[in-house]
């Protein structure tokens, strides 16, 4: 089988730029698969949305979720780096690690981490 090269020109639209390294691509793996769970997602929204940390008590009012779900699913975006934890006294408070949201923001395509 002899394979010939066509040419392509006008068929194809160029590539705007390079693909992302592997290694990037593994991290970034690990956000999207963090994400995977809608309740994830919304208590990202929820945190990328709100001025200061928020209160696990606050979540638990935005959430129809025992109190042990809702934390394993905290555990898990913090574990991927999608959040940041701080304790205070009894209780955690969570802010969204903004270098994370950047990250998947520009390998969609968006020049800032909150959407603009």
């Amino acid at each position: 089988m002899i394979l010939v090269k066509e040419d392509l020109t006008g068929c194809c639209a160029s590539l705007a730029g390079p693909a992302i390294s592997v290694e990037e691509a593994r991290a970034t793996a690990g956000l999207f698969k963090a994400l995977a769970d809608p309740t994830r997602v919304r208590i990202v929204n929820l945190l990328a949305n709100s001025s200061e940390a928020v209160c696990v008590c606050e979540m638990n009012a935005q959430f129809d979720l025992a109190q042990p779900t809702l934390s394993h699913h905290l555990k898990k975006l913090v574990a991927a780096g999608l959040l940041a934890r701080e304790q205070r006294g009894t209780w955690a408070y969570y802010t969204v690690n903004d270098d994370s949201l950047r990250r998947l923001a520009r390998l969609v395509g968006v020049k800032g981490g909150n959407g603009g």
